[in-house]
């Protein structure tokens, strides 16, 4: 079933102009549309781009009769459920009911034709249609919320397999480095091991915080310490934070800045976070020796944090879906199967939190990726 907009369309079929008038006349009410016809063929051509709560055919039309025009409906997948009422000026002896029947007419009214009966009788047939239209409708919104469901289970068995891996290498690591404490083998690189140790403990640190922060911002347990903060200081710490991860890859930074201060109202260790998340996002899908370049930009009452790089960009199929939890795009190298596919998805809660927002633009597979972050600026 299609429908334009909420109207309740009807379809009257005449071949005279006055029969089509005084039918319309009488059917015309607020939510319903009257559609005319003054033939059997221009009514089945409305019926090809048009779903009808009730056809009001005549029986008697040169060319195609009524009953001609009720077997063409009912032999038609598109209008077979649409119910046929006849309208006759004849009387209707029982071999033509039963043709008509035998055509799909659900009902005969004869002329001159009592309004009120047949009011009453097409308001039904409205009120049925409506009902329908509102079953399909909760069809296709269950429809929708069952692949919608489909897809987050999926996306959770991929996390929960990516989670056991980002969690037994450093384990395995820790308990190795142990091992080698414990039998006094690594004595002579004990301040070695100790520090690889360090980092595998640093490693499982944030994979912890990052997994609270989404469930405490989904609980409502995040506050922010607003505050008024230099955009620029917030640069200086976010680059600190992934310079390292930066660094791994070879990549040249590029960092462009406004000629006056920005300022924000917001909490300095969250927008940090969201800029270094991005900042680690676009090193971690960018292939060894590639550009990123981070800008600052201002509006009258924003300020615009953007960054860019030649990575292996989105398919245009996952753009829409990149800020989920748990989704991640195929990257170029081991450092990109690192992580839970949970930064991008927790820097859009944290950036709804500053009542700013964030969108991406991507050219396609191979054409690099553009975050851009928006802010409301403080005076």
């Amino acid at each position: 079933m299609t429908a334009d907009d909420d109207t309740i369309p009807v379809l009257i079929v005449d071949d005279l102009e006055e029969n089509l008038v005084s039918l319309e006349a009488l059917l015309r009410q607020e939510g319903r549309v009257v559609l005319k016809a003054r033939s059997g063929d221009e009514a089945l051509e409305l019926l090809l781009t048009r779903d009808v709560a009730l056809a009001l055919l005549d029986v008697q039309m040169p060319g195609m009769d009524g009953f001609q025009l009720a077997e063409f409906m009912r032999g038609s997948s598109r209008t077979s459920h649409v119910p046929i009422i006849f309208v006759t000026a004849g009387s209707a002896d029982s071999q033509r009911r039963f043709r008509g029947y035998e055509a799909g007419a659900v009902d005969f009214i004869q002329k001159p034709i009592e309004a009120d009966i047949l009011r009453s009788k097409t308001r039904v047939f409205c009120e049925l249609y409506d009902q329908r239209r509102e079953i399909l409708r909760q069809r296709d919104e269950l429809d929708l919320r069952a692949r919608a469901l489909a897809a987050a289970d999926r996306r959770k068995n991929e996390f929960l397999a990516v989670l056991g891996h980002e969690l037994r290498n450093p384990l395995m690591a820790l308990r190795a480095g142990l091992q080698l404490l414990a039998r006094d083998q690594g004595a002579n690189e004990a301040d070695t091991i100790r520090n690889r140790m360090s980092t595998q403990v640093l490693h499982l640190s944030r994979l912890i915080e990052d997994l609270l922060d989404v469930t405490r911002i989904d609980q409502g347990k995040i506050a922010l310490r607003l505050e008024r903060i230099s955009v620029q200081a917030v640069i200086d710490s976010a680059v600190d934070t992934s310079q390292p991860k930066i660094d791994v890859g070879n990549h040249t930074l590029t960092i462009v800045g406004p000629d006056e201060p920005a300022w924000v109202v917001a909490d300095f260790t969250r927008l940090s976070q969201i800029v270094s998340n991005l900042l680690t996002n676009a090193a971690k899908y960018t292939p060894a020796e590639g550009t990123i370049e981070l800008r600052v930009d201002l509006e009258s009452d924003v300020v615009i944090i953007s960054v860019t790089d030649n990575g292996i960009g989105i398919p245009d199929h996952l753009q829409a879906e990149i800020f989920d939890l748990y989704s991640q795009v195929p990257g170029p190298d081991a450092r990109s199967a690192e992580g839970l596919g949970i930064g991008l998805a927790l820097v859009r809660q944290l950036v709804d939190l500053h009542k700013g927002s964030i969108t991406v633009e991507s050219d396609g597979v191979d054409q690099g990726s553009r975050f851009t972050v928006r802010l409301p600026r403080s005076a």
